[in-house]
């Protein structure tokens, strides 16, 4: 009896509860309008027939030279296998045979400067362009490249190209409705619409220096180095990339915003090349469960600072909570990052952090981002085009190296680089720099810090036997 009392008196204070709940309710029975009379049409024409204008259709050719036979790179240098198939074992197993890919750019100057992905022109041997439906092929020059921002500008020859008129970045909202426009696949400019579906994305894992645009326009394989434009037909974005498991559309797609394309576009134009300011330090966002530990809410937190770093002479140690760069508010790990990046090396900049739970102000010098070695996975690039790697089982697999082999292993060389020229070869272990013995990327570090803008000696393992290249 008690137990039914207990329901009833539950379910009572359940309804009056229920009963006092103030829904927040919509306009009942809206009105619903047409958009438009039996006499007109509704069309975003004039938005986009300007911006259209200004988008090209990019062709790269590459000349690679592809191992039919699948075998390890060493093995074409091997002294015996050279005497019993002669000399030209090299050549019966190599072909040559052109890589071809397609994608977009933006006309950025009426004298010719485009803009576009750096993964679309990256290591292309010939690059042409063609602009909305004209026939007319143009022959274009790389004028700079980034890979850290996936951004590069190549130039074509002429004086009245239709520039596209730049927005800001600081205007965009979610929802704001946005067109991408490019040739995806190939077939001709082509333009889909969707809205802004988020800003501020970062750990995508497309390039290092993310803060993307987030978009359901839909966005297919050449759209790459298009444009992504507002309502008004103003430039807000470079697309960049699509979350699919297909390769097909599925309404996420990113872009690169303009704030930070005007930034990377006016670099490589005046230099060529885009230096940034290096700090030295190991960071991470300010997690809920550790924010307790500080009296500011916003940050972003030293894990690590690396020996012989601008961090490290300044004084920067584990556990500061930076806040403020030059007065401009960090609030996480990727403002940190983004703003250490916009600094040019060799700037001072006042850092603002906290160190149990006092307020501090640092004095660093940057250093040079451009001289630092980084993975293969971060699209690492050394000594005039090499790309490296740390040396694990699935190297050692891949490469076929030996199983107590140390150093740092070269995985790629780009074609036509300095490195290629020198003698490089994808499989190479890199043993020694000058006097300094290579067993990590720790090491690697030591060794181009010391030896940066010098000519050096460059001891590798291959296949067993040590060579020696020189380098600057």
């Amino acid at each position: 009896m008690m137990k039914k009392s207990f329901l009833l008196a539950a379910l009572i204070a359940t309804n009056i509860f229920a009963a006092n709940i103030d829904f927040e309710m919509a306009q009942k029975d809206p009105q619903r309008v047409t958009p438009n009379s039996m006499q007109e049409i509704l069309s975003f024409n004039d938005t986009v027939k300007d911006a259209m204008k200004s988008v090209v259709n990019i062709a790269a050719k590459r000349r690679v030279i592809s191992n039919a036979a699948n075998i390890p790179f060493q093995m074409f240098n091997d002294p015996f296998l050279r005497r019993f198939f002669g000399d030209q074992f090299n050549e019966q197993f190599n072909q040559n045979r052109i890589q071809r890919s397609l994608g977009s750019g933006v006309i950025i100057s009426k004298d010719g400067y485009i803009v576009t992905n750096n993964h679309v022109v990256e290591n292309a041997d010939e690059i042409s362009v063609t602009i909305g439906d004209n026939p007319k092929e143009y022959n274009a020059r790389v004028i700079g490249k980034d890979s850290d921002s996936d951004l590069a500008v190549i130039k074509i020859e002429g004086d009245n190209f239709e520039a596209i008129k730049f927005g800001y970045s600081t205007d965009l909202k979610v929802g704001d409705l946005i067109f991408a426009i490019g040739n995806p696949f190939g077939i001709g400019t082509t333009v889909t619409q969707g809205i802004i579906s988020a800003l501020n994305k970062d750990h995508v894992g497309i390039n290092r220096y993310e803060n993307f645009i987030q978009t359901d326009a839909s966005i297919n394989p050449g759209n790459s180095g298009g444009a992504l434009v507002d309502s008004r037909g103003a430039l807000i974005g470079i697309n960049s990339a699509i979350i699919s498991k297909s390769g097909g559309n599925n309404g996420i797609g990113f872009a690169i915003p303009v704030s930070m394309v005007k930034d990377v576009v006016k670099k490589l134009i005046a230099d060529g090349k885009v230096t940034r300011g290096y700090l030295g330090v190991v960071i991470d966002d300010l997690k809920p469960n550790i924010s307790k530990l500080y009296t500011h809410n916003q940050g972003a937190l030293i894990l690590d600072v690396a020996q012989d770093t601008p961090a490290q002479k300044a004084g920067l140690k584990r556990g500061d909570l930076i806040y403020s760069i030059n007065n401009i508010p960090i609030k996480n790990r990727k403002d940190l990052q983004n703003v250490i990046a916009s600094f040019k090396p060799n700037q001072t900049i006042a850092v603002k952090l906290e160190r149990d739970k006092k307020e501090v102000l640092l004095k660093i010098t940057l250093g040079n981002r451009a001289g630092l070695v980084t993975s293969e996975a971060n699209n690492g690039n050394f000594l005039g085009g090499l790309l490296l790697s740390e040396i694990d089982a699935k190297m050692i697999q891949r490469f076929r190296l030996n199983s107590n082999v140390s150093g740092v292993l070269i995985t790629g060389v780009e074609p036509n680089s300095e490195a290629e020229k020198v003698g490089f070869q994808a499989g190479d272990v890199i043993i020694q720099i000058e006097d300094i013995e290579i067993k990590s990327f720790a090491d690697m570090q030591q060794a181009i810090r010391k030896y940066n803008n010098k000519n050096k000696r460059v001891y590798v393992n291959r296949y067993g036997q040590t060579i020696l290249l020189a380098i600057k």
